[in-house]
């Protein structure tokens, strides 16, 4: 039996599926060749399937980094429903469940292990998996790796750390909703080796797209209870932006005679999944939710899907939006816009990617505020209430910056973070580790390596992210001790307070600006589709850089292409075919 038979007999017998949906069988055969794979399958079309299979069928042990709890432990249990062995690590665990956990993965009893890539960050994570066997690293969610991606997260930038120190597993990064620039940076930040790119269709030709106006939030919530009440079967999901939205829209849809709940993280666990359970029995008519629900929830016959407010990037849209249908039946998917929409989001990337200005204010204030030692005994919050207008997620974000560039050492959190300097010169470091490689050595090179020199002067480094081999953080504190009994470093680790190190922070500000023109793209882009005024399909495929976009100019199952909210010339159009017929 072929390689790809013996696959497809495991997707029958463990999940029963007769056979792959497009891009499944392909992306699978590349993985049990041992190659490097880039997957970007549509909201719905199987991505985990992609790594699942292979584990079943090669043996050994696969590792999946998930970014969220939630997620994790839905594939988990659905997996664990189908007699597979699969566990997840996390802080909702007590230590001795977690020690257990560990001790089946080392007795080889687990094909399956799911993470958030934070694990790695201090303790014997990576040492762990090394010693236990990786067979296959799959990197779930993975546009959350690249800066141009719509929910950059900085863990996910150690993924390529992550995997040297397991011991360079063949990987496979998956994702629904990258487009071709985000494509290739996932593959570089990852470090793929010569990796098969497997883009199926993003097309849900059962989805059905609508954008309806809506001025104000009484317009919204009427339109949102009227497409409720013409629903014929299945359930709804509507998302709102913020938690206290969620709460408000579910109230006013009770009040309105729909059965709806609100789901956000701000919930007691205990009614979280309460909540979770009635959407799943359909016990709800709809679940008024943040973003995050839906990640992983496998339920096949959401028959509507509505955004209470524009989303501020259409990735964000495709994914929410594609969890509708996932039956295959028809389904639809609806915009309640309103301009005003825009503003949230524009606050939003304001105070993620702050203005020059802004970030200069604050590093005044800190100076200012800093005692002749440099420390500064504050929080973000109390720094912006001695600055004009001021604004804590800016501040925030611009103490976020000054750490990066080596200005600032942040207070002690997680004992990872430390200020080094180095000492001993280059000849002098040569004349003493003459004889060959050590640990000291390694430690020297990736602390010069990382800090791009800036060592010499000191440097704040994070000692969960240097390269593998150097140990856990705790090793290098040994090492770096030694080196400092030595006179070749002095270093200290971050304290109880944040300490200024320089006068002048050399802050990115050309990478600053580009996030930001980045995020403000990404907005215009959803936008658009807003008031697209031809095919919507055509306009998120040519956004994703479908080529079927191109071959497209009327889908038939949307707002515009139905003519319910067609512009002149097509309704024009439209009268005069009837007149000819």
């Amino acid at each position: 039996m072929s390689t790809l038979a013996t696959a497809r007999a495991t997707l029958t017998r463990h999940f029963g599926f007769g056979d792959f949906r497009p891009g499944q069988a392909d992306a699978i055969r590349q993985v049990m060749e041992g190659r490097d794979v880039l997957v970007v399958l549509p909201t719905g079309g199987g991505k985990s399937l992609c790594f699942q299979v292979p584990a079943l069928v090669q043996g050994g042990l696969t590792v999946v980094l998930s970014p969220l709890i939630s997620l994790m432990q839905d594939q988990v249990d659905a997996l664990a429903r189908r007699g597979i062995a699969a566990t997840y690590l996390n802080s909702t665990l007590s230590q001795n469940e977690v020690n257990a956990r560990w001790s089946q993965v080392e007795r080889g009893e687990i094909r399956l292990l799911y993470l958030a890539p934070e694990r790695f960050e201090g303790g014997r994570t990576s040492d762990r998996l090394a010693r236990a066997g990786v067979r296959l690293l799959a990197v779930d969610e993975a546009h959350c790796i690249s800066e141009w991606g719509h929910d950059f997260r900085p863990s996910y930038r150690r993924v390529k750390h992550i995997r040297d120190a397991i011991g360079g597993p063949p990987t496979i990064a998956l994702t629904a909703t990258a487009t071709p620039d985000v494509r290739t940076d996932v593959v570089a930040q990852l470090g793929l080796r010569d990796a098969a790119v497997i883009v199926a269709g993003f097309d849900r030709v059962n989805l059905t797209y609508r954008v309806q106006p809506a001025p104000n939030q009484a317009a919204k919530d009427d339109a949102l209870a009227a497409a409720l009440r013409e629903m014929d079967s299945g359930v709804a999901v509507v998302y709102a932006t913020t938690r206290r939205e969620v709460e408000r829209v579910a109230h006013t849809l009770r009040r309105k005679k729909v059965k709806a709940r609100a789901y956000h993280a701000g919930l007691e666990d205990r009614e979280r999944a309460n909540v979770q359970d009635a959407f799943m029995n359909e016990s709800l008519r709809a679940i008024v939710a943040t973003s995050a629900f839906g990640m992983g929830i496998d339920k096949p016959n959401v028959r509507l899907v509505v955004h209470h407010a524009m989303p501020g990037t259409l990735e964000a849209y495709y994914q929410e939006a594609g969890r509708a249908g996932r039956d295959g039946q028809p389904a639809s998917c609806v915009l309640l816009h309103a301009y005003p929409d825009r503003f949230t989001h524009e606050f939003f990337i304001k105070n993620a990617h702050p203005e020059r200005s802004q970030v200069e204010t604050v590093w005044k204030r800190l100076r200012a505020m800093a005692l002749t030692d440099g420390s500064v005994r504050a929080d973000a919050e109390d720094i912006s209430l001695k600055i004009p207008k001021g604004n804590v997620r800016v501040v925030e974000r611009a103490l976020r910056l000054f750490a990066e560039a080596g200005a600032l050492l942040p207070p002690a959190q997680d004992g990872a973070r430390a200020l080094v300097r180095l000492l001993a010169t280059p000849e002098r470091i040569r004349e003493s580790f003459s004889t060959g490689a050590s640990l000291e050595l390694g430690l020297l090179r990736a602390l010069w390596k990382g800090t791009r020199g800036r060592v010499a002067e000191g440097a704040v480094v994070d000692l969960a992210g240097l390269p593998p081999g150097l140990g856990s953080p705790a090793d290098i504190g040994r090492a770096l001790d030694a080196l400092q009994a030595r006179q070749f470093v002095t270093w200290e680790r971050a304290g109880a307070a944040m300490r200024l190190l320089v006068d002048t922070p050399d802050v990115d500000w050309k990478t600053l600006d580009r996030r930001r023109a980045a995020e403000t793209a990404k907005l215009d882009a959803m936008q658009r589709y807003a008031y697209a005024t031809g095919c919507r399909r055509k306009v998120l495929l040519s956004y994703f850089g479908d080529p079927d976009a191109n071959r497209r100019s009327n889908c038939g199952s949307c707002d515009r292409c139905f003519g319910e909210i067609a512009p002149k010339a097509t309704r024009v159009s439209a009268a005069r075919k009837k007149r000819v017929r």
